[in-house]
């Protein structure tokens, strides 16, 4: 009776030294990165506590920033890195869904290819490049159109310099440019828009090629159009995994610099219309920090960068708990 019974498969010993070393080893490696961002917040904290200690929270609602007077309030910058962020995301990411709909799902496999990796190719250019490249491409562009709309209509010109100057706006000022440089928020924007757009399309594109063919054949078998697969079987399946992507997209958007400060204007100023020059937090740190050496200037700098670093931590975790209650159940 027992002899019919299959011996048991004897198992190789484990080796309970190495497994303990691997295991120190991976816990330290996850000390080191908790270790790494409690030191951020108190590195960070020490530097701008003079900062902290003389503006208390007025630093975060006042509009002003005057290294000769000593003034500083971080109020525009929020504002713009906030506006630049999630407008550069308004426009980026259904122009990435929509690539990344094409490639996995329309491109034949000979185009499919090359265009995922040109998209691909687009994460890999350095920022500076992106920079120049607007600053001689699209700057001559945005002033033509900044010069025609400040030319075709003296009144409203006239009637909104008047607002500006008085810090005010309209509707209407709201699409007239203060002066026609070229530079400004609309122009930042744009770039940015362009710069995080691989981010959501590659994860997108990835995302939507994984979803089971059997959700797919089931929808056509209902005699379901192409449409109605994309918005009711593939789309619902890889909204997680997308929104992940624009997460990414998001992390990228909000700690950009060089691109941004080279065609937004660098003026720490609310935002009067798409075409006025303003400042993020961190195109005022990249400005300002070399010319920062010490006292107060330095530290309000550094509590720039402190706010840059929780506002990520706290979009970043809203966006994380989207995530969650976005995942399909039972993946």
């Amino acid at each position: 009776m027992n002899e019919s019974l299959p011996r048991a498969v004897k198992r190789p010993r484990l080796s309970y030294k190495g497994d303990g070393i691997f295991r120190n080893v991976i816990i330290g490696l996850s000390l080191i990165i908790a270790l790494t961002f409690l030191l951020s917040i108190v590195l960070l904290s020490v530097q701008s506590w003079p900062s902290i200690r003389e503006f208390g929270a007025s630093f975060l609602t006042t509009n002003v920033w005057n290294p000769v007077t000593s003034d500083y309030g971080a109020l525009s910058l929020v504002m713009g890195t906030l506006l630049t962020s999630f407008l550069a995301l308004l426009i980026s990411v259904p122009l990435a869904i929509a690539s990344a709909l094409f490639v996995a799902e329309y491109a034949p496999k000979w185009l499919a290819n090359p265009v995922g990796y040109l998209v691909e190719l687009l994460a890999a250019v350095p920022s500076v490049v992106y920079g120049l490249w607007a600053l001689f491409a699209l700057k001559p562009l945005f002033q033509q159109v900044q010069l025609w709309l400040y030319t075709s209509n003296p009144d409203l010109t006239a009637r909104c310099a008047e607002l500006f100057n008085s810090n005010k706006t309209s509707l209407p000022c709201f699409f007239m440019p203060q002066v026609p440089t070229g530079l400004g928020f609309l122009l930042a924007v744009t770039i940015l828009a362009i710069m995080i757009l691989p981010f959501t399309a590659s994860v997108a594109r990835d995302v939507i090629r994984l979803v089971p063919a059997d959700q797919r054949e089931a929808m056509y078998a209902l005699g379901a159009t192409k449409w109605e697969v994309i918005s009711q079987a593939i789309l619902p399946y890889a909204r997680a995994g997308i929104m992940g992507g624009v997460i990414l997209a998001l992390g990228r958007a909000l700690g950009e610099t060089l691109a941004v400060a080279m065609v937004i204007g660098n003026t720490p100023e609310i935002i009067k219309s798409i075409w006025s020059p303003t400042a993020t937090m961190a195109s005022m740190i990249a400005n300002q920090f070399g010319d920062a050496r010490e006292g107060l200037q330095r530290a309000s700098v550094v509590e720039l960068g402190l706010i840059l670093f929780f506002v990520s931590v706290i979009v970043n975790f809203v966006a994380r708990t989207i995530i969650v209650r976005l995942t399909p159940k039972g993946l």
